[in-house]
C-alpha cells in the first residue's frame, strides 16, 4: 500500500450485489496522486460496477470509498468521519470525503471526480463548443445568483461566461477541434468524439478523472493520440486517472499500476510488467485454469 502522502483514493473492502449476483467482492485498492491506475479483468469482472460506486451512481451493499484533497494528514480522521455519519471534513488546508455518501451530482460537484463511459453520452444537436459549456453550468449558474440575472447581463455572469469560453476554447485547442468550435458534436469523427468527451469531463476541473474504456472503437493511430492526451493530462495538469480499458496496448502503455479483477474478486495488482506476467492474469483472459496457462500459451505463440 502507498503511503498516505502519496494516495488520493481508497477503496476498502467494496461489495456490491444485485439480488443472488455477487459483482464486486471484498476489493481493496489505492490509486495514488499523479499516477494513472487501470482497471481491467475480462467481460463481466465487475470494472464498470466499481467506477459505478465511485461516482455515486450505485450505493455499494458494504465498504468504504475515501477521497482526500490538499493536506494528506486529513486521511487520519478518515475512521472518525465514518463513525460521525457525515460525509465530508473540510478544513483549509484541505477536505476528505466518503464517495460511498455521496449522490453522483455531490461526487463531481464537490468531491471534483468526473467521468466518461462507455456508451458516449455527448449532446450530439449541440455544438462541440456548447458541448464544453454545459459541463461548466454550475459556476454559471452560480454566476447568475441561480436566477434569471445573467439574461440582463450581470457583470458577474458576463465575466463567469467569458472565462467558460475561454476554458472550452483552450481544451478544443488542446485536441485539434477549436475549428469545428460551432460543428454539431454529432457531425465529428469517432475518434474525435472520444476526445471531445474526454475534455468535457476536464471542464469541470477533477481532482480525479474516471475512463470507461476510452479507446473502444479506435484504431491504432487514434489510440496513440489517446496517450498522448491522457499522459499530458496526468503530466500538465495534476490530475490522477482512474481507467478500465480492454485495449492493453493502451494500458501497458500508460498506466503507473494495474488492478485485475476477474468475477468481481481482485487477484493481481502492481506494475504494467508484473501484471503482464501473472500467470493469474493470464489464466483469466485465456480462459483456462493456473496449471494449463503454459501448455496454452505454447499452442497459442504466446
Amino acid at each position: 500500500m502507498a503511503g498516505n502522502r502519496d494516495i488520493l483514493l481508497r477503496v476498502e473492502h467494496l461489495t456490491m450485489r444485485f439480488g443472488g449476483l455477487v459483482a464486486v467482492d471484498d476489493l481493496s485498492f489505492e490509486a495514488r496522486r499523479g499516477d494513472i491506475t487501470a482497471l481491467i479483468g475480462p467481460n463481466g469482472a465487475g470494472k464498470t460496477t466499481v467506477f459505478n460506486c465511485i461516482t455515486g451512481f450505485y450505493k455499494p451493499h458494504c465498504g468504504r470509498i475515501g477521497l482526500c484533497h490538499g493536506n494528506p494528514a486529513l486521511w487520519s480522521e478518515l475512521d472518525a468521519l465514518t463513525a460521525s455519519g457525515r460525509r465530508s471534513t473540510r478544513r483549509t488546508d484541505g477536505a476528505l470525503y466518503q464517495l460511498e455518501r455521496m449522490p453522483d451530482f455531490l461526487v463531481a460537484d464537490q468531491a471534483r471526480v468526473a467521468r466518461t463511459f462507455q456508451n458516449m453520452r455527448l449532446f450530439p444537436g449541440m455544438t462541440v463548443l456548447e458541448n464544453l459549456l454545459v459541463a461548466q453550468h454550475n459556476p454559471l449558474m452560480f454566476a447568475s445568483g441561480y436566477t434569471l440575472l445573467g439574461i440582463f447581463g450581470l457583470s458577474s455572469y458576463r465575466s463567469a461566461e467569458r472565462a467558460a469560453i475561454d476554458k472550452a476554447r483552450h481544451w478544443l485547442g488542446r485536441v485539434g477541434l477549436l475549428a469545428r468550435a460551432d460543428d454539431p458534436a454529432g457531425d465529428l469523427p469517432y475518434g474525435d468524439q472520444r476526445r471531445l468527451e474526454i475534455v468535457r469531463a476536464m471542464c469541470t476541473d477533477p481532482v480525479l478523472l474516471c475512463l470507461d474504456e476510452p479507446a473502444a472503437g479506435l484504431n491504432p493511430h487514434e489510440s496513440a493520440e489517446l496517450n498522448a492526451l491522457l499522459l499530458s493530462i496526468r503530466d500538465d495538469c495534476a490530475v490522477s486517472i482512474l481507467l478500465i480499458e480492454h485495449d492493453m496496448s493502451v494500458v501497458m502503455e500508460i498506466s503507473d499500476r494495474i488492478v485485475v479483477l476477474d468475477y468481481g474478486v481482485k487477484i493481481a495488482e502492481g506494475t504494467p510488467t508484473q501484471v503482464r506476467d501473472d500467470t493469474k492474469v493470464i489464466a483469466a483472459y485465456l480462459g483456462v485454469a493456473d496449471k494449463d496457462v503454459a501448455k496454452v500459451e505454447a499452442e497459442v505463440g504466446l
